[in-house]
């Protein structure tokens, strides 16, 4: 892989104006994939009902939903309520494309249970829904439950060079099960501007405190901020993107801007954009 596709990632809670206009402008410069999180501020799946609204080619992805906080079963009743299947009183809901769902999922809370709890979880979907199942991984026995089981893997909070360790527990994990290695795909976090690189600190240190991610960072012997992307260029952040050409088939920029708003988050989605040759 030469060069990696390229995706665009907001949070889910940002107004709908933002998510719309960012959806837009990411499927016209290029990008092959448009993502939003799942918290309990803001529903993902229904941010993505709004990008599909204003685009027609883009694959959606949510990444992720935390299987600790949402059954496998009201996830699937969401995700049909809103592809054009009619509930049971003939209400289809807002049109969200399966064609183009990239159904992200994770463990959510940690411990013993994690691992079972997302097996367990991708099955239950599969039998309900007909989707692209990515799961959201960090340490190695999540990323060999992914090779075994998902479509896709979303990495989260790393290293190029970490990134290419955990694409060998992935690879191992599928060669275990018999099965090509999945889609691979991270989150990047990108900030243009000083204001934006202070809220990226932020946001690390509040990762930093969540003990899933602490150990990651201890693994790799990297600061949060180590594995993001602080630029005051369109030219820089470019640059700096292409330290992840040929690690991964696709790099999410998750774009992290000062307020939220649409210009600050059209500025980004212009700046990080796919470079197309001619």
């Amino acid at each position: 892989m030469a060069g990696s596709r390229r995706g665009f990632g907001i949070a889910a809670a940002v107004p709908a104006e933002v998510t719309r206009a960012a959806a837009a402008e990411a499927e016209s410069l290029g990008y092959d994939s448009f993502w939003v999180n799942d918290t309990p501020q803001g529903d993902g799946l229904a941010a993505l009902a709004e990008a599909a609204q204003v685009t027609e080619t883009i694959a959606l992805g949510v990444g992720v939903i935390a299987l600790s906080r949402r059954s496998p079963s009201s996830i699937a009743a969401q995700v049909l309520g809103r592809s054009g299947v009619a509930d049971d009183e003939g209400d289809a809901g807002t049109s969200l494309p399966l064609h183009r769902l990239l159904l992200g999922v994770g463990s959510g809370a940690g411990g013993p249970g994690a691992l079972a709890r997302v097996r367990d979880g991708v099955q239950a979907l599969r039998e309900a829904l007909d989707a692209t199942i990515y799961i959201s991984a960090l340490g190695p026995k999540m990323c060999h439950l992914a090779g075994e089981v998902a479509d896709g893997v979303l990495f989260n909070w790393l290293t190029p060079e970490y990134a290419r360790r955990s694409v060998e527990w992935v690879q191992a994990g599928a060669a275990k099960a018999g099965r090509q290695t999945p889609a691979l795909a991270a989150y990047v976090r990108v900030a243009l501007g000083d204001d934006a690189a202070r809220r990226l600190t932020e946001e690390g240190s509040r990762y930093a405190r969540i003990p899933a991610y602490a150990d990651h960072f201890r693994r790799m012997g990297v600061a949060p901020v180590d594995t993001c992307i602080a630029a005051s260029s369109a030219e820089a952040i470019q640059e700096a993107l292409a330290a992840w050409d040929g690690v991964l088939e696709e790099v999410v920029v998750r774009a992290i801007t000062p307020h939220d708003t649409v210009e600050e988050t059209l500025a980004l989605v212009r700046a990080a954009a796919p470079l197309r040759a001619g």
